[in-house]
């Protein structure tokens, strides 16, 4: 059997030698064996892991669930599991199409907005909070968050005291989502929004969320979350073609 050194690894991958290692540390590559002068004895697999690796992790996405969901592909993988990674790998896909979904929807509310194309008018059909919920795939503290933060207005009813979402405040809720997905702080998406509700131009909108104040802490995951998320498509797809190709080794 051939074996590689770190530095060769490392080459082959395009990283820094104690990045190999520190996948190694993470679980990210199989354990190596080490020879009779203790330096570590790396196979073709491994290579083909390092490069499975990079592959899942080089998206320039940050959303929590996304990033955990490579990761958790890498290590199954790293567990010699390859149909099970390539399973996981199918998941990943699948959420990535749904959150294009989410975020396509969440554009086609605001273009509405902006060009007053959309009116609410009075219904008997509202949602609780925690139905709210479970449609736009948060947890209740997460709306009860937003509302405490001024985000979302929500009245209650009068006889029992809940939270009613109408159809207005439930497309709020879809483009408060996206814009948290894709790491706009709250104070960002809160300036947004006032400047909706204020009937500003949406050339205006786009500069108030794309320019950050000094007193904010704007993480951004992309310029573009929508082309983000589309790269990471195909960056999902080039990941099941290398865990088929490592199958069939």
């Amino acid at each position: 059997m051939q074996y590689y050194k770190t530095s060769e690894v490392a080459k082959a991958a395009g990283v820094h030698p104690n990045t190999v290692r520190l996948y190694e540390a993470l679980g990210l590559l199989q354990p190596v064996r080490r020879g009779n002068n203790n330096y570590r004895l790396y196979t073709l697999s491994h290579m083909e892991q390092m490069r499975l690796a990079r592959i899942a992790l080089k998206s320039a996405c940050v959303e929590g669930n996304i990033r955990k969901l490579a990761i958790s592909i890498i290590k199954t993988a790293a567990k010699g599991t390859l149909k099970l990674a390539l399973e996981e790998a199918y998941d990943y896909l699948t959420h990535i199409k749904n959150e294009q979904i989410k975020a396509k929807e969440a554009l086609a509310i605001l273009q509405k907005w902006m060009n007053k194309k959309i009116e609410y008018v009075n219904t008997d059909i509202f949602l609780k909070r925690g139905d709210t919920a479970m449609l736009l795939g948060v947890s209740i503290d997460v709306l009860r968050n937003w509302e405490r933060n001024g985000l979302l207005a929500v009245s209650r009813n009068s006889k029992n005291g809940y939270r009613m979402y109408g159809a207005k405040e439930i497309d709020r809720a879809k483009v408060i989502r996206t814009l948290r997905t894709a790491n706009y702080s709250m104070v960002a998406i809160l300036r947004m929004l006032k400047s909706v509700d204020t009937n500003n131009r949406e050339a205006e909108i786009l500069e108030i969320v794309s320019t950050p104040q000094p007193d904010e802490d704007m993480v951004y995951a992309t310029d573009r979350w929508i082309f983000t998320l589309s790269e990471t498509e195909k960056n999902v797809k080039e990941l099941i073609t290398q865990i088929k190709k490592m199958l069939n080794r």
